[in-house]
C-alpha cells in the first residue's frame, strides 16, 4: 500500500451530494439497504441524541430499512478510566431505543452490545493488515478524539478504532451507515478497508459492500449554557429520563442574555436562538415566527414556553421509558435475541471471509 493508495478524506460537498441521493433511494426502495448505527453507553441519552440521531432512526426504522444498532460498549475502554456503570448504561440506551419508537417486533431490528458478538471482533485482525500506521495517524477524527480524552498516555484501543467501527460496519455488510460530517475520516476508512478486502481476497466474488454515508440534516443541538454541544458531562443536557419539574429547574438555568426583545439569531444570539430552535423541535412551528410571538416577553417568556413546549413533546417517550423499567426482563429480551441475530449473521461473514482468505477447515 503505497502513497497512491492512501484514503481519499474527500469533500464535505461530495458526501452531501452522494448523502442527498441516497436519501431518495431510501424512500424508494428500503428494502436494498442496511442501516448500521450505535452509541458508547456512557450515560442515559438526552435530548441531543433525541433530536439528533434517534428520531432519524425511527424515521429509517419506519420506512422498513432493516436496521442493526451496536451498542458499542468496547469502546468505552478507549478513552475512560472507568467501567462500573457499562451494563446499565447498555440498558438504559436500550430503554431509550425502545420507548422513542425502534420495535424489533414489528421491523427487522437488532440492538445488541458489541461484547457480546465474538464473531464480529475477529474480521478485526485481517482488517487491520489492511491499513498502516500512518493512515492511522491522518484520520483527523482520531486526532479530535485523542485530544479531547484528555489523556496523557492513549491507549492502542483508541488509536485502532476506527477499524474495529469498520468491523462493526462491515460483519452485518450494512450499506448505509448515519454519521455527522466529523464521523466521515471513520466511514472512509470503512469503505477503504471494505475494497482492499475485496481486491485482495475476493476477488472472483465481491465479500463487503462499500457503505454510503447518510448525513445527518438534523440542526446541532447546544447544552444549556447556548456555548457547546449538549453533553452530560458538561451539564449542560436534559435527559429523556428526566421528570418534569427536573426538566422545569434545568430550564430556568439556561443561558440567554441581556435584551428582552427576543429574536432569531443563532450567530449572534446562540443561546437564545438555541432555546428557540429547541421549541421549533417541539412544536414544528419556525423558531422565527416563535420568536415574533415573545417579543418582547423576554426571557422567562421564552424558558416557560420551551418548559411547556418539551414537557408536552416528551411525555409519550416518559411514559414508555416508566413501562420497560417496570418490564426488564423484555429490555434484557429485546438484547438477546438482537445478539442472536447479530451472530447469526457474523458468523456467515465470517465463514465467508475464511473462504476467502483460504482459511477453512
Amino acid at each position: 500500500m503505497g502513497e497512491e493508495t492512501q484514503i481519499d478524506y474527500k469533500t464535505f460537498e461530495t458526501a452531501l451530494a452522494k448523502s442527498n441521493e441516497l436519501e431518495k433511494q431510501l424512500v424508494s426502495n428500503p428494502e436494498k439497504f442496511r442501516v448500521l448505527t450505535g452509541d458508547r453507553p456512557t450515560g442515559r441519552l438526552h435530548i441531543g441524541h433525541l433530536f439528533g440521531s434517534l428520531l432519524n432512526r425511527v424515521r429509517l426504522h419506519e420506512l422498513g430499512v432493516e436496521t442493526f444498532i451496536v451498542i458499542a460498549d468496547y469502546q468505552v475502554l478507549t478513552d475512560r478510566d472507568t467501567f462500573e456503570n457499562i451494563s446499565e448504561n447498555v440498558t438504559q440506551l436500550t430503554i431509550d431505543y425502545l420507548a422513542a419508537g425502534l420495535d424489533p417486533s414489528k421491523r427487522s431490528l437488532a440492538i445488541f452490545p458489541h461484547s457480546h458478538v465474538p464473531e464480529l471482533n475477529q474480521l478485526l485482525i485481517p482488517f487491520l493488515t489492511l491499513v498502516t500506521n500512518a493512515e492511522l495517524d491522518r484520520n483527523p477524527t482520531v486526532k479530535e478524539e485523542i485530544q479531547a480524552a484528555g489523556q496523557k498516555k492513549i491507549n492502542a484501543g483508541m488509536y485502532t478504532y476506527p477499524v474495529h467501527q469498520a468491523a462493526d460496519i462491515l460483519f452485518c455488510k450494512a450499506n448505509v451507515v448515519p454519521v455527522g460530517r466529523d464521523q466521515l475520516p471513520h466511514l472512509e476508512l470503512t469503505r477503504t478497508i471494505a475494497r482492499r478486502f475485496n481486491d485482495r481476497f475476493a476477488a472472483q466474488q465481491t465479500v463487503f459492500p462499500e457503505p454510503l454515508a447518510l448525513l445527518s440534516k438534523s440542526p446541532v443541538i447546544l447544552g444549556l449554557d447556548g456555548s457547546q454541544k449538549m453533553s452530560k458531562s458538561r451539564n449542560n443536557a436534559v435527559m429523556l429520563s428526566s421528570t418534569e419539574d427536573e426538566t422545569a429547574k434545568l430550564i430556568k438555568k439556561a443561558k440567554t442574555d441581556s435584551e428582552r426583545n427576543i429574536t432569531y439569531d443563532p450567530e449572534n444570539r446562540p443561546e437564545v436562538s438555541n432555546l428557540l430552535l429547541l421549541i421549533s423541535l417541539c412544536t414544528g412551528d419556525a423558531p422565527e415566527a416563535i420568536a415574533g410571538k415573545i417579543g418582547d416577553g423576554g426571557s422567562g417568556m421564552l424558558k416557560s414556553m420551551l418548559t411547556e413546549s418539551l414537557n408536552e413533546y416528551l411525555r409519550p417517550h416518559r411514559e414508555r421509558r416508566r413501562e420497560l423499567e417496570a418490564n426488564l426482563d423484555h429490555v434484557r429480551d429485546v438484547l438477546k435475541q438482537g445478539v442472536a441475530k447479530a451472530r447469526e449473521v457474523a458468523e456467515t461473514t465470517l465463514t465467508e471471509v475464511r473462504k476467502s482468505m483460504n482459511m477453512e477447515l
